[in-house]
């Protein structure tokens, strides 16, 4: 699965948030009577995992394959299958620049097709934070196979060997020369022009490749967070929040910012807002988002996001999944922050959502009991 950096991810998030300077400001703040905490959370992810895992437990749905079929057709477009769906998660984009890098073509020629399960033989879907891991490898692998089925009709077309051959942005080109065809040319002579290819060396430009990464691999973040609870009211403002990831070849950095910023809200929801809740008869009390309290803009802090951005060993491409991590980091970086800032009061932090109703009840709890010369 390659090796975890939990000590990088540690290293990376302490030096963008400054953390010596922050424990300062912490003493600082505490000599002002303030609940001010920072909170740290380091985990791994288990991600795009492959056949072995997915048997292992005996899992009754392939969850360690995926498919993609790429094809050139005669005006030089490119199509992209795919078994994956997008979901708000920027797939289309991402695994049109998977295509367009490996085949050399342009990305605005690219066209992915997803969400429809019969447009390839066979697709699990998305989930799991598999997308990037397996069809970004299916991709690759496809990719490559017709950028290779491409240089070999362009020797006959351009009369070289096809090790001087290669492709950028759209044409295909022996290097070192101005001997060169666009894709769409050499579509057209492929589909069109009989005789220009010989006829037994004919290829189709379309090619389908099932990826298993066998074991998948792992995903490595710290998340640190600063925060401060108004001793009156007992809402918790967020000051700063960092997230050093190792997520593996980083494809589209903002792309990447886009999905750990909307995780890490959703778990800054699960930390302080978001609770179902039921009154004695069963009935929901917190049916809509008039009663269900979710983040919003001025809830989440502005967020900054480091990238390891190394290349994982044990995947085609060198992706790592990353999708769910800020949900998995956010809760227990907010949650050990919380703990934090109470310290100097005695009180720990062992449920969430932490509402301002439960911190008060905490702080009233603990204060009381200590007038009253109890242990709280």
């Amino acid at each position: 699965m390659g090796p975890l950096r939990f000590v990088e991810t540690l290293t990376n998030a302490c030096s963008a948030i400054d953390y010596p300077k922050l424990r300062e400001e912490q003493v600082k703040a505490r000599g002002e009577g303030r609940l001010f905490g920072i909170g740290i959370a380091t985990y791994a992810e288990l991600t795009g995992i492959g056949s072995r895992i997915s048997a292992a437990p005996g899992m009754p749905i392939n969850t360690g394959t995926e498919t993609a079929t790429i094809r050139l057709d005669s005006t030089g477009a490119v199509t992209g299958s795919f078994g994956v769906a997008s979901h708000g998660q920027g797939l289309e984009t991402t695994l049109a620049q998977v295509i367009a890098d490996e085949l050399g073509a342009r990305l605005e020629d690219i066209q992915i097709l997803q969400g429809d399960s019969a447009i390839v033989a066979h697709g699990t879907g998305t989930y799991a934070s598999r997308s990037a891991v397996l069809a970004g490898g299916a991709a690759t692998l496809a990719a490559r196979l017709l950028k290779d089925r491409v240089i070999r009709a362009a020797s006959h077309l351009l009369e070289s060997s096809v090790e001087d051959i290669d492709t950028r942005d759209g044409w295909v080109f022996v290097t070192g020369t101005d001997r060169s065809l666009t894709f769409r040319e050499l579509a057209k002579a492929v589909y069109s022009e009989m005789g220009r290819v010989p006829h037994d060396a004919r290829e189709e430009l379309e090619v389908t490749k099932v990826y298993d990464p066998y074991f998948g691999t792992t995903s490595a973040a710290t998340h640190i967070v600063a925060l401060e609870i108004d001793r009156h009211t007992c809402k918790v403002r967020l000051d700063r929040y960092v997230v050093a990831e190792d997520c593996g070849r980083v494809i589209n950095p903002m792309i990447v910012d886009g999905q750990i910023h909307g995780a890490v809200a959703q778990g800054i929801g699960a930390a302080l807002y978001e609770e179902v809740i039921y009154d004695d008869a069963g009935q929901l009390l917190t049916a809509s988002l008039t009663d269900y309290l979710v983040p919003t803009a001025t809830e989440v802090p502005v967020i900054t996001t480091v990238h390891l951005d190394a290349e994982s060993p044990s995947t085609v491409g060198g992706f790592r999944g990353m999708a769910e991590g800020g949900t998995i980091g956010a809760p227990a970086a907010v949650a050990n922050a919380l703990a934090d800032a109470l310290a100097p009061l005695g009180i720990e932090i062992f449920e969430l959502p932490m509402t301002p109703a439960r911190l008060f009840g905490l702080i009233h709890q603990t204060q009381s009991a200590k007038l009253k010369g109890e242990t709280p």
